[in-house]
C-alpha cells in the first residue's frame, strides 16, 4: 500500500536526479482568487513524469535491472523512463503511439532508449507492450497504475505544502490518475482540508466519467489535443485513490486549453502542452470554485510539438476573439471593399488577409463573397466591429463567429 513513508523516500532518491520546481504567482489569471503555478513542465525532461519512472526503476532488484526495462507512453513518461533507465545503466524499450508529438518521439530516442511506434492510441501501446514485455521478460514500468510510480508523482504534493503551506485548493491534470492520485495522497493525508480536484479533456473523460458513475469505465475513443492525458481507461489503483482523496473530475475543451496554452505564453511566458494546460484552463474558465481561494495549478509538461503550437495559439486568439474571419456577402462593383475596410479601421481592426469569392452556387449571381481575416483586441471588439457592419447595410454570412 501507498504510504507517507513511501513518498518522503521517493523525495528523499530523486533528489540526485529531478529539480524542484518553482511555484509561481500568475497574478492576471483570475480576478477572484489567488492563482500559483507549480511548474513541472520546465522539469528534467519538460515533465513531471520522470520523478514516478525514476524512484520505480531505481528500487529494482539486481536481477530485474539486469532484464532492462519496458513501458508505454504517449511521450512523457517514455521520456522519464529513458532517463531513469539510462541513469541505471540499463535497457529500455518504450512503445509510444504513432500519433504522439515527433519531438517527444526523438527526445525519447536521445536519452538512449530503443523506440517502437504502435498504431493508435495509447491503449494500443499498451497491448504492444505486454506482448513484448512476455517474450522478453523485462520489467513493466506502467506509467500510471503502479504504487512506486505514484509515491514518485506524490512528491509533488509535498513540495508544494513546503512552498504554500497554506493553499486551499490545487488543481491536477488526470489521464490514467498516477498524478494525481500521488498528490492527493500526499496533500490529504498532511492537510485534509484541502481541497483536490482533477481535470481531463472533453475528449478524453475517462476517469470523469467513471468517478461520476462509481465504476471504471473504457472510453471507446479518445481525441484531444491534450495527448499526455488521452487515456481510455483508469487504472484501478488510481480509480480507488481518486474515489477517496479527490474532491471532484472535471473537463475542458480544446478550445479552452488552447486558450490557457495562449495564456500561459503572454502572461506568463511559459510553454506548456495540452495535458499540461488543462489545470490552468480549468481555472480560467471557471469549471472548479476558485473564487477567493489561494489556488495552485500543476502545469505537468510543457513538451509540445512546435508545429502544433502555432496551431494550437491560432485556436486560442479566436477562442478569445482575438483573431476572426468574417464572411460578407456583397454586391460585385467597385468601392464595396473600401467601405468595408473604412468601418474596420475607424474601429481599430487590423485586416490579416482578403480574398473575394464569386463562384458560390449559393449566391446571386451579381454577388460575391469578401472573406477577410482579422486581428481584434477581444470578443467585444469584434462584437463591436460585426454591429458596425450590420449597421451600414451589410450582410454578414457567418454571424456566429
Amino acid at each position: 500500500m501507498l504510504t507517507l513513508d513511501k513518498i518522503y523516500h521517493a523525495s528523499f532518491v530523486l533528489k540526485e536526479v529531478i529539480r524542484p520546481t518553482a511555484l509561481i504567482k500568475a497574478p492576471n489569471f483570475c480576478k477572484n482568487a489567488e492563482i500559483y503555478l507549480k511548474t513541472e513542465n520546465l522539469q528534467v525532461t519538460g515533465s513531471f513524469k520522470v520523478r514516478g519512472a525514476y524512484y520505480k526503476i531505481s528500487q529494482l532488484s539486481d536481477e530485474e535491472k539486469a532484464r532492462g526495462v519496458i513501458a508505454c507512453s504517449a511521450g512523457n513518461h517514455a521520456q522519464g523512463v529513458a532517463l531513469a533507465a539510462a541513469k541505471s545503466k540499463i535497457k529500455s524499450l518504450i512503445c509510444i503511439p504513432d500519433g504522439a508529438p515527433i519531438s517527444k518521439v526523438e527526445a525519447t530516442k536521445s536519452y538512449g532508449a530503443e523506440v517502437c511506434l504502435v498504431e493508435g492510441t495509447y491503449d494500443d501501446a499498451y497491448e504492444k507492450t505486454l506482448e513484448l514485455q512476455a517474450k522478453s521478460g523485462a520489467t513493466f514500468i506502467h506509467p500510471f497504475d503502479d504504487e512506486m510510480v505514484i509515491a514518485g508523482q506524490g512528491t509533488i504534493g509535498l513540495e508544494i505544502l513546503d512552498q504554500l503551506s497554506d493553499v486551499d485548493m490545487v488543481i491536477v491534470p488526470v489521464g490514467g490518475g498516477g498524478l494525481i492520485s500521488g498528490v492527493a495522497y500526499a496533500l490529504k493525508s498532511l492537510k485534509p482540508e484541502i481541497e483536490i480536484y482533477g481535470v481531463q479533456a472533453e475528449g478524453a473523460p475517462s476517469m470523469f466519467h467513471s468517478i461520476h458513475h462509481g465504476a471504471i469505465e473504457t472510453l471507446p475513443e479518445v481525441k484531444t489535443i491534450a495527448d499526455g492525458i488521452a487515456v481510455k481507461t483508469p487504472g484501478e489503483h488510481t480509480f480507488e485513490m481518486c474515489s477517496k482523496y479527490v474532491d471532484d473530475i472535471v473537463t475542458v475543451t480544446d478550445d479552452e486549453v488552447s486558450t490557457a496554452i495562449l495564456a500561459l505564453i503572454e502572461q506568463q511566458k511559459m510553454i506548456a502542452e495540452g495535458a499540461g494546460a488543462v489545470a490552468v484552463a480549468a481555472a480560467l474558465f471557471e469549471k472548479v470554485p476558485v473564487q477567493g481561494k489561494k489556488v495552485v495549478c500543476l502545469v505537468s509538461g510543457g513538451n509540445i510539438d512546435v508545429t502544433i503550437l502555432s496551431r494550437v495559439i491560432t485556436r486560442g486568439l479566436q477562442k478569445e476573439g482575438r483573431l476572426a474571419e468574417l464572411v460578407i456577402e456583397l454586391m460585385d462593383k467597385p468601392g464595396q471593399l473600401r467601405g468595408v475596410s473604412k468601418i474596420i479601421s475607424n474601429l481599430g481592426g487590423n485586416v490579416v488577409s482578403v480574398s473575394h469569392d464569386r463562384s458560390d452556387v449559393n449566391m446571386d449571381i451579381n454577388s460575391c463573397f469578401l472573406r477577410i481575416s482579422m486581428e481584434t483586441r477581444n470578443r467585444e471588439h469584434l462584437e463591436e466591429i460585426k454591429k458596425s457592419l450590420t449597421d451600414e447595410g451589410y450582410k454578414i454570412v457567418n454571424p456566429e463567429v
